[in-house]
């Protein structure tokens, strides 16, 4: 190997490891193009047998998709709302349905389909109407030069593909399947051009101005909307306690669904299942850098492999049968050796922290110290529970359904208790900091 070629290679590593700079949105945008480009040229293999298709989960994860924006960013689909305590418990609802269409099949189908198909038709028209009318977008956009009117451009493209996607939607039989898939892959690199676009305009005007799309959730004065109710207020929920929400709210309802399935009651997709845990995952690797292995930089190289991860997930919840093998034993895998691994890091911190204490007991415990010691429980009660579903999603049937479905509830009932703990700590800080500046 050249010292050219070495020299290249360091470059692309250090390249790939630098901290990722992608919004949210630009993230779920990628994801949504995914989604569209792989559902697309799948419908092609699908259209002629050669594949299998289940449109219930592939309906519910759009659903989970959409209720990701609403509950993160108050984005829907038909435009930008105050990212309230009422629009997130819309959210939740909307991905509840989804996550009931991916995991129960042929209850909820025709509920789905038109639920999509309306958000995808009316959204499209509501929010192309927004573009073209509201005096800070298109109107503005347009006079400038550069990358707002190549925002301009991808904003109409993908408004305009919503719009007959809606249609397609609630009228499938409308166009051949073939027409639809070349759409659908449209639809799915428009999302990557609008995507593209807004990463760029973020660093151009990274303020808001210009009429950057992404909602601004304060007034003119800087402060902070307030409606009369509580529910209506702005709330203040961050990425992490949305995502851990999120999940909390799959594995809670997925356990609840396991009791009547494991009774023979209703059918069960486990390609769904797994397919929206791994979606979910590769959002949290995406944006936050977090893994089953624990917390990583959010990198490049953790971008890459939260694709990969969406890739298999999205590809699951479509097609079913093909991965039903795999990715559990993936998640499985995962989730003993990252479960092993936060607790063994646990503990030597704890030894740790022991040793530069020097071991005092009889010392009095803080709110803090009180506060630290319930988190560091929940946390190691959550590893537990992890490495005890990793090993029965590793080997199928060592557990008596009843007590997988037992264990996901408690799952997720700790993963709220951690949302909790981890707010009131929030708060805990805000409050001190609060003080030391008064103090100064």
């Amino acid at each position: 190997m050249t010292s050219e070629n070495m020299q290249n290679q360091n470059i692309f590593f250090l390249k790939i490891t630098e901290e990722s700079d992608l919004s949210l949105e630009v993230v779920i945008l990628v994801i949504l193009g995914v989604f569209m480009l792989l559902f697309g040229f799948l419908l092609f293999e699908i259209h002629t047998g050669a594949l299998p298709y289940t449109p219930d989960s592939t309906y519910g994860l759009f659903l989970v998709i959409v209720s990701l924006q609403i509950i993160t960013m108050g984005k829907t689909p038909f435009g930008d709302l105050r990212r309230s305590w009422i629009l997130i418990t819309v959210g939740i609802g909307t991905a509840i349905i989804g996550m009931t269409a991916g995991f129960i099949p042929g209850y909820l189908s025709e509920l789905v389909r038109l639920l999509v198909g309306f958000m995808l038709l009316a959204g499209g028209i509501a929010l192309i109407l927004q573009l073209f009318f509201s005096r800070d977008k298109a109107k503005t956009w347009i006079k400038a030069s550069g990358m707002l009117q190549h925002l301009t451009i991808a904003c109409t493209i993908v408004y305009a593909l919503t719009i007959v996607e809606g249609v397609i939607t609630l009228q499938p039989d409308i166009i051949i399947t073939p027409q639809i898939a070349v759409i659908t892959i449209i639809y799915g690199l428009s999302f990557f051009y609008l995507s593209w676009c807004l990463h760029k305009v973020s660093h151009i005007y990274p303020s808001n101005d210009m009429g950057n799309p992404e909602i601004n959730t304060q007034d003119k004065n800087g402060i902070r909307s307030k409606g009369i109710f509580k529910l209506f207020r702005e709330a203040s929920l961050s990425l992490t306690f949305a995502v851990l929400i999120l999940m909390g709210v799959l594995l809670t309802l997925l356990g609840i669904l396991l009791f009547p399935v494991n009774s023979g009651l209703i059918p069960f997709s486990p390609d769904g299942q797994f397919g929206l845990l791994l979606f979910i995952f590769s959002i949290q690797m995406m944006a936050l850098g977090e893994t089953l292995l624990g917390p990583f930089k959010r990198s490049w190289l953790m971008v890459i492999i939260g694709l990969a991860f969406a890739v298999l997930g999205i590809f699951s919840c479509i097609v079913p049968g093909i991965l039903t093998v795999v990715i559990p034993k993936l998640i499985g895998s995962l989730s003993i050796i990252g479960g092993a691994l936060l607790i063994t890091q646990r503990f030597l911190s704890q030894q740790q922290e022991k040793i530069h204490e020097n071991m005092k007991p009889d010392l009095e415990k803080t709110e803090i110290e009180s506060i630290n010691y319930k988190l560091m429980i929940t946390q190691t009660l959550i590893n537990i529970v992890a490495i005890v579903f990793g090993i029965s999603a590793l080997m199928e049937g060592l557990l008596p359904g009843m007590i997988v479905a037992g264990l996901l509830v408690t799952y997720g009932l700790i993963l709220f208790v951690l949302v909790f703990i981890l707010h009131k700590m929030t708060l805990i800080e805000i409050k001190g900091k609060d003080l030391s500046e008064a103090a100064v």
